[in-house]
């Protein structure tokens, strides 16, 4: 995957971790949506003004645009954390440990 896709992933995830469409992003910012459209899917860069309207509709830095090993999404997460639980499945004590940690969250 190369800069341009990455940086229109990034952008994607991002919106979506807010639950925004792309129309109302592009609104939000006064972009037409083929061009939103065609950065989130790496055919396009951004300008800078462009990225700067994007940070401050998403309410974010410039620079998470730029945390490609970053994700967002909450179903990475739940994922992940099922992953890693099925790894310790029959291991008590890090099930315990486990267990603590995510109820002092909580």
């Amino acid at each position: 995957m190369n800069l341009k896709q990455k940086l229109g992933k990034r952008i994607q995830e991002l919106r979506k971790s807010q639950n925004m469409t792309q129309e109302k992003l592009a609104e939000k910012i006064n972009l037409d949506i083929t061009s939103l459209s065609k950065i989130e899917t790496g055919r396009n860069y951004p300008q800078p003004d462009t990225l700067e309207k994007l940070s401050d509709a998403l309410g974010i830095d410039v620079e998470h645009f730029f945390c490609f090993n970053a994700f967002s999404s909450k179903e990475y997460y739940l994922t992940e954390i099922n992953k890693n639980m099925s790894l310790i499945q029959n291991d008590t004590e890090k099930l315990r440990i486990l267990y603590s940690v995510s109820s002092a969250l909580i």
